[in-house]
């Protein structure tokens, strides 16, 4: 980001790493952060050198930054403090290489066998074992699945979905080149979680659905089971008829734009929340952010679950879609509410990014690409990508014309 800098109290020309052991009681303790603005700098949730040395990230006049980590933005912050056991065998070896995405593949399979497993549950009982927001149901189940999700995969950052990997790269300085590995780790965990749900429930779908064999799809039978593993639209959001000249016509554009608004709106909440938990500067929630997320997304399931089933991540959705196919559900999977399949797989990234705007134009006074000139556009344009770099913009050094 233009105006920071990498200060290291060695020797090393205009760098200087600080030095300090740390321990997770060190980390618990310096939870506070101070403002980019000034104040006492604190050592909260610091990154680490290659060497395990601590490098505190200022501000090129020596004011300290104002970085989000932990998860749903990067690394939890005890990640790297313990050391490995026998980590010179082949498997250690090959686990440190993979770890991020082992952890994201981790983290989106937790979700999916808590979330379609409550929803698989709820739908097959014909609602005998609970019912939609009912207690420890489909609303808490669903919640319950994000927060599950997220303490399991605390060492990457806890995305566990592309659209929230998205906006971190946009805003959080999350690097881009690790975007299409968390994606496909998301969707892979999302994928193989679904088929195990399918494997435990399969006599049950047989019965629910009239005889093995037979698998439909929400809106070509009553008794369809495929809304178990990924979202259908409500019949309502699948035909909007208008009129014109007298006669009655469907409108798919408008269709289409009523589920995309849906979609859009739940994940501009998503993401605007997840930065309001994030960020110390307002009250956020520390340690305490997993169970935020079980919160939001209660809160999302119960005011904006209806009309399309708040996918809000593509992973959640395409991973156990694509499965569903694979196990016998047929086109109708893709064909359903006017061909609505590709609505969770681009409405998240929208709405995700747009969220992430929201928070930092109108809240977040830390590092992002909002607090810097023309909101960080000034980047993509050839000849300019590093014009402000180490110009400070202070409050204080800002003066008033004098009048002529």
């Amino acid at each position: 980001m233009a105006g920071l800098g990498i200060e290291k109290m060695d020797s090393d020309e205009g760098m200087k790493i600080h030095h300090a052991e740390l321990t997770p009681s060190t980390i618990h303790h310096e939870h506070k952060r101070s403002d980019s603005s000034g104040g006492t700098p604190t050592r909260a949730s610091p990154p680490y050198g290659e060497h395990g040395a601590l490098i505190r990230r200022v501000s090129t006049d020596g004011s300290p930054a104002y970085a989000e980590h932990g998860p749903t933005i990067d690394r939890s912050q005890t990640a790297d403090l313990k050391k490995a056991s026998n980590a010179g065998l082949r498997w250690p070896r090959i686990r440190r290489m993979f770890r991020e995405p082992f952890s994201e593949f981790m983290g989106t399979f937790i979700l999916i066998m808590f979330g379609d497993g409550v929803v698989a549950q709820v739908v097959l009982s014909n609602g005998l074992k609970g019912d939609y927001q009912s207690i420890l149901d489909h609303g808490d189940g669903a919640s319950a699945s994000v927060m599950l999700g997220v303490y399991a995969s605390g060492i990457s950052g806890a995305h566990i979905n592309p659209a929230v990997t998205f906006a971190n790269c946009l805003f959080r300085k999350f690097p881009w080149k690790k975007f299409p590995i968390y994606a496909s780790a998301q969707i892979l965990g999302a994928f193989c979680a679904s088929g195990v749900v399918y494997a435990n429930y399969k006599s049950a779908i047989d019965t629910f659905e009239g005889g093995a064999g037979i698998r439909t799809v929400p809106g070509y039978s009553p008794n369809a089971s495929a809304g178990i593993f990924c979202t259908y639209p409500a019949a309502f959001m699948t035909k909007t008829v208008s009129i014109q000249g007298g006669h009655a016509r469907t409108s798919e554009l408008t269709v289409w734009h009523g589920q995309f608004f849906s979609e859009f709106i739940a994940s501009t909440l998503l993401m605007f929340m997840i930065y309001a938990l994030k960020d110390d500067g307002n009250i956020g929630a520390g340690p305490l952010t997993p169970l935020g997320l079980f919160f939001i997304i209660f809160g999302i399931g119960a005011c904006f679950g209806w009309e399309t089933g708040y996918a809000i991540n593509l992973a959640r959705d395409f991973g156990p879609r694509l499965m569903s196919y694979f196990l016998g559900y047929g086109h109708n999977v893709w064909a359903a509410g006017n061909y609505y399949f590709w609505v969770p797989m681009i409405a998240p990234f929208f709405g995700c990014s747009f969220g992430g705007f929201l928070y930092d134009v109108l809240l977040f006074t830390g590092e992002s690409p909002i607090n810097t000139p023309y909101f960080g556009l000034y980047r993509i344009i050839p000849g300019m990508r590093h014009a402000y770099d180490g110009v400070s913009f202070k409050l204080e050094d800002l003066k008033e014309e004098s009048p002529v």
